[in-house]
């Protein structure tokens, strides 16, 4: 179930240098999550390949299967069904996920041990946060096209999230993205420039002391 094609590391390297805002402008907002998922501690980024989990509401069975399945630099993106009630990860399968490589979470469902995932800088982004743990039952399906956030997400697909939130890249397309997204985000680079400088004279006229009479 874990071998399907991935992005090189280059190409993942690109898309580290770009943000969310910029990557979403570049595929004209098509692979975007909803608002509703975002990180769940302060200052998270992640970039990978997606492995994808689709469980029920819930259930994390099957996220406990994917962590014995998925490569280093994968991220487990999970379909839950946008359930709120039950937490789908918590800090220990964090910690896991960590220590194995694994390069973030992407939930469409809640978290919970925010602060322990923060500790571990494990990158979570989820639709909230809730103690109450889940069921391990199943059933679920593993490295297959899900529905994630109102995007489809298929197995290697690149996941790129940050403050802003998460996009979803497709591996066929993703060369033609990241030079479109670079070329966003260094033109809104030059027009931050300018902007700095306009702030920075604008400080400096209006410190500068007053003439005599």
């Amino acid at each position: 179930m874990a071998d399907f094609r991935r992005a090189p590391r280059a190409l993942l390297d690109r898309f580290r240098t770009i943000p969310t805002a910029n990557i979403g402008d570049a595929v004209d907002r098509l692979g975007v999550l909803d608002g509703g998922i975002q990180t769940v501690w302060p200052g998270a980024r992640l970039v990978g390949s997606a492995y994808t989990i689709w469980t029920r509401a819930g259930d994390n069975l099957a996220i406990h299967q994917a962590l014995g399945e998925a490569r280093p630099g994968d991220v487990l993106v999970v379909n839950g069904g946008g359930d709120l009630s039950r937490a789908l990860i918590g800090e220990l399968i964090g910690g896991r996920a960590k220590a194995a490589g694994i390069a973030g979470f992407v939930i469409d469902g809640v978290v919970r041990d925010a602060e322990g995932l923060a500790a571990f800088q494990m990158p979570v982004f989820a639709r909230g946060v809730s103690p109450a743990g889940p069921y391990k039952n199943g059933p679920a399906r593993l490295a297959t096209v899900v529905a994630i956030g109102g995007v489809a997400v298929a197995p290697g697909d690149i996941v790129v999230g940050d403050a802003d939130g998460v996009v979803v890249v497709s591996l066929a397309d993703a060369e033609h993205v990241a030079s479109a997204a670079e070329a966003v985000r260094d033109k809104e680079d030059v027009k931050r420039a300018a902007i700095a400088q306009s702030l920075a004279r604008s400080s400096a006229q209006s410190s500068a002391p007053s003439g005599s009479v």
